[in-house]
């Protein structure tokens, strides 16, 4: 076992956290935990791309803050945090300057203006894109920038399992985060990482549901380990599902991640249509492909439902700029599948692609524990509300990575003095895992996202996460088995959080007796916002 120690812990290495690291580098040393390959994030996976408003002179219709803002919040359906959203989305010219600095190149028209391009709910052109690769483009220049900093420090394929609390070494002590426990997977040690400030960059959950847009790492892991040390969670009822992921039928037989078909793609011209051509979004809302997130995947859903068919159509053959050129990765990618879309309709269902809710954090990444930060999906500031409008996300990890060091550096924190960290535990575990147990492992981990997928996603009912929180709560004693009795190892470590998440995401839904925004219920169909247009808090 070895003891690290740093200004600044950062575990994940997103948008938010890269950001955040450039940003603290310049007050300290940074150590940055992740699990895999640094590249390893939900933000390499962001096709569309990050809205803001830019000047005048780099845009060329009448656009504003105030109608970005409007936007979030009708997206919201109600329960946006106006006065975070207001102050977030008003750091966003800031943040592409950043981006820009940090060696991102976004595309720009034959004028030498930006390329914006137009998504679901959004009235004007404003996200700033890289064709359809924007996500890796910004995360490959972030981590040249970071990796050739001397203040920054990767501990890459290392699995952040618990955080370490003050209180919990001395419970005379009050409650404070003093880093974290991490298994190194190459070793099997586990290491304490100790810092002045605690950072969780971690991403979302999506591989609690069966379909997902998110990689193999999205499991939910700060927000567990921060549900286990006591910290707020809002919102977590809330989880957005992308209308148009590639079907892949290969996959009911071996889940595996669905290719995300980009919203920029209707905001070119594709449209939604079932297996008889028709335009079935546009009963549902007069913006038809164009709606909400919500709204669409609702009315994909209701149709797959009614018609019994295995999945809709995405028509892309008469878009304003052909697939091959303003999506060469997405056009690429369906060829390897027989699927020419220049030609062919693209099969679609909705995936799991988002977490809303999270960590309750203030803009500046404050959770309810003292030192203990959250930045990007991982977080919750009230931006989303009951539904992410789209390309919000990389536009919130990189502001809230701006105002929580802006945040650190103006207010005076009293240092960790040394000894405390020294009263640090070793982490105790038992014997190596047996290889039989491995089979259960995987068993329970495709059995929580089948449940999830049949219980908890864009329609839910009463009785079925009744069902689904019985079976949870069964899991979790399971796991309990392998967590405490033999040696840990990642699988183990993601079973758990999911298991953990799956939870949060249950209860959550339990408490809101109403439908709103991404959480649509049967039992509760109505809105209501005499009793409901709040958060929701664990």
């Amino acid at each position: 076992m070895s003891h690290y120690k740093s200004d600044f812990l950062v575990i994940g290495s997103g948008i938010a956290g890269l950001s955040f690291a450039l940003k603290a580098a310049k007050h300290g040393s940074v150590h940055i935990i992740n699990k895999g390959a640094s590249s390893e994030s939900n933000s390499a996976w962001a096709q569309g791309g990050v809205s803001s408003v830019l000047e005048p002179e780099l845009r060329s219709d009448n656009d504003s803050t105030k109608l970005h803002l409007q936007d979030t919040i009708n997206a919201g359906a109600g329960l946006c945090d106006e006065i975070n959203a207001q102050h977030l989305i008003e750091q966003g010219e800031k943040c592409i300057e950043n981006l820009i600095e940090w060696g991102v190149q976004f595309d720009k028209n034959s004028e030498g203006k930006y390329d914006l391009g137009q998504e679901g709910g959004h009235q004007k052109r404003r996200i700033l894109h890289a064709k359809d690769s924007t996500g890796k483009i910004i995360i490959d220049a972030l981590l040249q920038a970071a990796r050739s900093h001397p203040n920054i420090t990767f501990y890459a394929s290392h699995c952040a399992i618990d955080l370490v609390q003050a209180d919990k070494i001395n419970p005379s002590l009050k409650p404070k985060i003093l880093g974290a426990y991490v298994l190194e997977e190459a070793t099997g040690e586990v290491h304490i990482f100790s810092s002045q400030r605690v950072i969780l960059a971690t991403g979302g959950c999506g591989k609690a549901y069966l379909y997902t847009t998110n990689p193999d790492s999205a499991t939910g892991d700060g927000l567990a380990m921060a549900s286990r040390a006591g910290a707020s969670i809002s919102n977590m009822e809330f989880i957005q599902f992308h209308p148009t992921c590639f079907y892949n039928p290969a996959a009911q037989a071996a889940p595996e991640r669905s290719l995300l078909i980009s919203e920029a793609l209707r905001g070119e011209g594709a449209k939604i249509i079932n297996s008889q051509g028709q335009d079935f979004v546009q009963a549902e809302h007069p913006l038809g492909a164009l709606a909400p997130r919500d709204i669409v995947a609702q009315a994909i859903d209701k149709e797959i439902k009614r018609t019994g068919a295995a999945c809709v159509y995405l028509d892309a053959r008469s878009m304003t700029q052909p697939i091959n050129e303003r999506f060469p990765f997405i056009y690429e990618t369906l060829l390897k599948y027989g699927i020419n879309a220049t030609k062919d309709l693209i099969p679609v269902v909705p995936a799991a692609h988002y977490q809303c809710g999270g960590i309750t954090a203030s803009v500046n990444g404050q959770s309810s524990l003292e030192n203990l930060y959250a930045l990007g999906e991982c977080a919750c500031t009230g931006l989303h509300g009951a539904n992410r409008l789209a390309s919000n996300s990389l536009l919130e990890g990189v502001a809230m990575a701006q105002l929580a060091i802006e945040s650190m550096t103006q207010q005076k924190q009293e240092l960790i003095e040394d000894s405390l960290f020294e009263q640090i535990q070793p982490w105790k575990h038992g014997n190596r895992t047996q290889a039989d147990e491995k089979v259960i492992i995987y068993h329970n981990w495709d059995e929580i996202r089948r449940l999830m997928a049949d219980y908890v996603s864009i329609v839910r009912t009463d009785n079925r996460l009744e069902r689904a929180l019985r079976r949870i709560n069964n899991l979790k004693d399971e796991v309990k088995e392998f967590y405490w009795g033999n040696r840990i190892d990642r699988d183990v470590i993601e079973l758990r959080n999911l298991i953990q998440v799956s939870e949060l995401i249950i209860k959550s839904a339990m408490q809101r007796k109403e439908s709103r925004g991404l959480h649509f219920t049967l039992s509760y169909p109505q809105t209501d916002d005499i009793k409901f247009k709040k958060p929701t808090y664990l």
